[in-house]
């Protein structure tokens, strides 16, 4: 697919700044840095609150969604071409792009905790907190434990992520494929396919369509951050071979 330039442009001015050596410094500078580039400062939501911001046409159980509108863990979103949704669970945020199909499953205890979470086509950034949550596709089965995870998927092949965390994938079709995954900075992202020789399901895959900065807006949601800490010597390119829409 063709890179979108002026869907770039939000992440130059990230590296920008982070060469600037604002990431990571609290106060004024972060809180001026993430006006900049999300539009409002990134923060826990307020009781009551779960979209942190809603574009396009998002459709939550079937019917369309606003500002206003509650999410809980037993909710299906669909988002159409150009949507996207951020938003927290509990303890759990997500961003999810155009063009995709969740339905969210709640832990024991109620609606306020994500234990599973179905996608059946298209593409989701995730921060989990608390217990361990089931993630879902066409082609794969995770168990994710905590951390952060970003996910494409489609009826042939997943795309997964484990940014930050443990997780322990399982293909669908393919029960001799499993791998045990525990990164700390996006350290082996994989593709989960449909059709492989039994064994041979699970494949490595680059690092694409997804940022720290995203991870970091979605954590603030819930109050945290992100574990790594990354100097600005080290990060002087936008970290993603990019393909989305």
């Amino acid at each position: 697919m063709s890179e979108d330039p002026s869907d770039d442009a939000p992440r130059r001015l990230v590296i920008r700044t982070l060469i600037g050596g604002l990431f990571g410094i609290t106060g004024f500078a972060y809180e001026t840095w993430a006006t900049d580039l999300f539009g409002g400062r990134p923060g826990k939501l307020p009781p009551g609150r779960s979209i942190y911001r809603i574009t396009g046409k998002v459709l939550v159980n079937g019917s369309a969604a606003d500002a206003q509108t509650h999410i809980t863990a037993g909710d299906t979103i669909e988002t159409w071409a150009g949507a996207e949704l951020v938003f927290a669970v509990g303890t759990s945020a997500h961003l999810v792009r155009e063009k995709s199909h969740i339905a969210f499953k709640a832990a024991e205890g109620g609606l306020d905790h994500v234990g599973g979470v179905t996608l059946s086509e298209g593409k989701l950034l995730s921060v989990f907190g608390g217990s361990s949550s089931t993630l879902a596709t066409p082609t794969a089965s995770i168990n994710q434990a905590n951390g952060g995870s970003y996910i494409e998927a489609d009826a042939e092949q997943t795309y997964f992520c484990n940014c930050y965390g443990a997780s322990d994938i399982t293909a669908i079709e393919d029960s001799q494929s499993t791998q045990s995954v525990v990164t700390k900075h996006h350290d082996k992202p994989l593709y989960i396919v449909a059709k492989a020789p039994p064994g041979n399901a699970i494949r490595a895959a680059p690092f694409i369509n997804h940022t720290d900065q995203e991870l970091t807006l979605i954590e603030a949601l819930v109050g945290r951050r992100p574990p790594f800490i990354f100097p600005a010597s080290q990060y002087n390119s936008p970290r993603s071979d990019r393909q989305y829409p």
